[in-house]
């Protein structure tokens, strides 16, 4: 089964990709310039790679949680994903991304930290499915 997740950010996509068994790869995030063009982009790397699931971040917690919600599975819609779609929690994941690059790139706006972020995502699901 091929799995990918995002981590939907209003500027940037991190995307992640699990091909085989348990080895996740962060690949070239998606820089938005508009939600259409950032979906389009999201549903031909989907296609491109003939992904079984998606797996999704959505943010649990805060004060701003039910609106980011609502905007992420708004910009879900608009991909057009007929597959498996799964919501997991990513709470952390952007900070845990920063931590664990520390030194090796510079921390820039071109997105590989929200890519790190949906590897974390994604390691998240496929850790909650083994051990179901």
């Amino acid at each position: 089964m091929k799995i990918a997740s995002i981590d939907v950010g209003l500027k940037r996509i991190g995307l992640a990709l699990c091909l085989q068994k348990n080895i996740v790869i962060p690949k070239e995030p998606i820089l938005r310039k508009n939600r259409n063009q950032a979906a389009l982009d999201v549903k031909e790397f989907l296609d491109f790679w003939e992904i079984d699931t998606l797996v999704v971040g959505l943010p649990k917690g805060g004060s701003s949680e039910e609106e980011m919600s609502r905007r992420i599975k708004h910009f879900v819609s608009l991909i057009k994903f007929d597959k498996k779609i799964v919501y997991i929690d990513e709470y952390g994941t952007s900070l845990e991304a920063k931590d664990l690059t520390k030194g090796i790139f510079k921390q820039t706006k071109d997105g590989k930290i929200d890519s790190i972020a949906a590897k974390l995502i994604l390691e998240r699901y496929l850790n909650s499915v083994t051990y179901m």
